[in-house]
């Protein structure tokens, strides 16, 4: 039995990431164990989920994953813990465009069969608040919106005029929270700033958030909604390897490198992959034994300075790549794979250069392989997405990574992969494999 909630909101700005991080904690600190997960292909809001729960952070997306792997891996995520909670992304019916809510907050809550509780900012309304909470209810009577949480309210008059007019709706009223400017996570121009940007920061501030929805919010109805969820058969997801002698990649981690699924790391240790994290900032080598890297995400725009500054770990990254070890990169991999980043020197292991943009590029992606390198072979088909305010010029080497909307992207090898395109491997448990097997070849 996994005990599930979905929070989800009528839009974006809601409140819904502080409120589902904050509920976590809660619930922790109550004495639960709490699995967090987040729908779509989101990177930040699952790193404060990560802190809130103490537990790897997780994405249920059915673009990225394939549908019929929503239940296995959450029951995979959840594993150990007593109820799970599911951050929405964007409005709750909002899916990819063109496709009538595909892989919405909606869409997975009907896969996952998981009650909804939907976070409405009351800052700017009062009684219409229930017209809109109605509308939801109704709207899509395959989702079962089971309570609301009302955020940003002024004062107790306020509140009771809200649950007066919300009682003819028929649904309950699970918490109300006040205007609190205290409890907030930054934000730039790609959204919120990661948790590990911010760690002592945001660690000192979760026992405050966990106190304030512990004192707005109902958790014994959040926790008796949960349980009410029906009993998940379907087994879970286990990652899938291929045999071999063990091996050591380095990946970048740290605060300029915080974008990285969960479950590609555990596909690369299914495969007897030992992944050590090197933070390009401060590490000054590669890790002793390393025969391959795997650079994920992040905001290297932010720290390009003091990424350049790092000569000898840069030094020591491009002989490893000249010397034929095994790379993969994206993204915020690819730009500090570049040879200059915003004016400054990068790796150099990719002819071109990258700055930031003044409009970032955001979506889902379907996508082929255009040639053979070490992650895929040519013709391979995958789904992903891209999320960047960068450009890299030239877009692409003699041999590109990815074609997609008749547009060609990164740069590829035998033994390298760089490119704006995330994919989560879970989809394609084949990349992850193809990779370890590079590596330990290399090794």
């Amino acid at each position: 039995m996994v005990a599930r909630v979905v929070v989800a909101a009528p839009g974006s700005g809601h409140g819904k990431t502080t409120i589902a991080a904050g509920l976590m904690a809660a619930l922790r600190a109550a004495g639960h164990r709490v699995s967090g997960h987040k729908v779509g292909p989101d990177f930040i809001d699952p790193s404060y989920h990560a802190l809130a729960t103490g537990r790897p952070a997780r994405n249920l997306d059915p673009f990225l994953q394939g549908e019929d792997r929503l239940i296995p891996l959450l029951r995979h995520g959840a594993h150990g813990a007593d109820i799970a909670v599911i951050e929405g992304v964007m409005g709750l019916f909002d899916g990819a465009l063109g496709t009538e809510g595909y892989a919405s907050t909606a869409h997975v809550a009907r896969v996952l069969d998981a009650p909804v509780v939907l976070v409405v900012d009351a800052s700017a309304a009062s009684r219409s608040v229930a017209a809109t909470v109605l509308g939801f209810a109704h709207y899509d009577n395959r989702v079962r919106l089971a309570g609301v949480i009302l955020n940003k309210l002024g004062s107790q008059r306020h509140l009771d005029e809200i649950a007066s007019a919300l009682e003819a709706t028929g649904v309950p009223l699970l918490g109300a929270l006040y205007r609190n400017e205290e409890i907030h996570a930054p934000s730039r121009h790609l959204g919120l700033v990661p948790a590990a940007e911010r760690a002592a920061e945001a660690k000192n501030v979760l026992p405050a958030l966990a106190a304030w929805v512990r004192d707005g919010v109902d958790l014994d109805a959040i926790v008796r909604i949960a349980s009410g969820a029906s009993r998940l058969s379907t087994p879970p997801w286990e990652p899938s390897g291929v045999d071999g002698p063990p091996v050591t990649i380095a990946a970048a981690g740290g605060p300029a490198f915080t974008f990285r699924y969960t479950e590609n790391v555990e596909l690369l240790a299914a495969c007897g992959v030992s992944v050590v994290d090197v933070d390009p900032l401060r590490d000054q080598a590669l890790p002793d034994g390393c025969a391959g890297l795997y650079f994920g995400g992040g905001f290297p725009e932010v720290h390009a300075a003091e990424l350049s500054a790092n000569t000898a770990l840069r030094s020591a990254v491009a002989a490893a790549i000249r010397g034929g070890m095994p790379v993969s990169a994206e993204c915020a991999g690819l730009l500090y794979l570049c040879q200059s980043l915003d004016g400054v020197p990068m790796v150099g292991a990719v002819p071109a250069d990258a700055k930031m943009t003044a409009r970032g590029k955001l979506g889902y992606r379907r996508a082929v392989a255009v040639e053979d390198n070490v992650l895929a072979t040519a013709g391979q088909r995958v789904t992903g997405h891209e999320f960047h305010r960068t450009e890299v010029t030239p877009s692409h080497g003699a041999a590109a990574a990815w074609g997609w909307d008749r547009q060609l992207d990164g740069f590829a090898s035998p033994t390298l992969h760089a490119s704006y395109l995330h994919v989560h491997w879970a989809g394609y448990p084949e990349l992850a494999q193809r990779f370890a097997a590079r590596v330990r070849a290399h090794a």
